[in-house]
């Protein structure tokens, strides 16, 4: 057998495929759910920008993990880089107009999705598993 703990984490682990699939949807938007938390995190930032590196920390991935999802993303021209006058080794993601613009539309996608998901009879187990969550460093807000 394995620990309660072990098991807890294979779920999550389960449940993050579960939702990812149930967001396949945001394809209609050209967007998969890692865009469109990309997306989120650089609209919600200030000046819609962010370093790479923070950008990286926020979601969770390497920097070089989060490059490779910003490629595709800045070909369309949902996002763009942007240097530092001050720094040239420093460099930005910034969100472009058009990234926006599918930002807002993906986003009554999403919220429709996590109705299906999350019905609203759950939410003071809701706070409860956000709360948790948020400890174990699912921290995006």
């Amino acid at each position: 057998m394995i620990s309660s703990e072990l098991l807890f984490l294979i779920n999550i682990n389960k449940l993050q495929s579960v939702i990812a699939r149930k967001f396949d949807s945001l394809s209609v938007h050209g967007l998969g759910f890692n865009d469109f938390v990309i997306l989120y995190v650089l609209y919600t930032s200030s000046e819609s920008k962010m370093r790479r590196i923070d950008l990286a920390e926020k979601i969770g991935l390497t920097a070089s993990g989060v490059t490779r999802l910003l490629n595709p993303l800045e070909k369309i021209g949902l996002v763009a880089r942007e240097t530092n006058e001050r720094d040239a080794r420093v460099s930005y993601v910034v969100i472009t107009s058009g990234g926006k613009r599918i930002f807002e539309e993906a986003k009554a996608t999403a919220e429709n999705i996590t109705k299906e998901i999350l019905p609203s009879k759950k939410s003071k187990s809701l706070k409860i598993i956000s709360e948790l969550l948020f400890e174990l460093g699912g921290n995006i807000q």
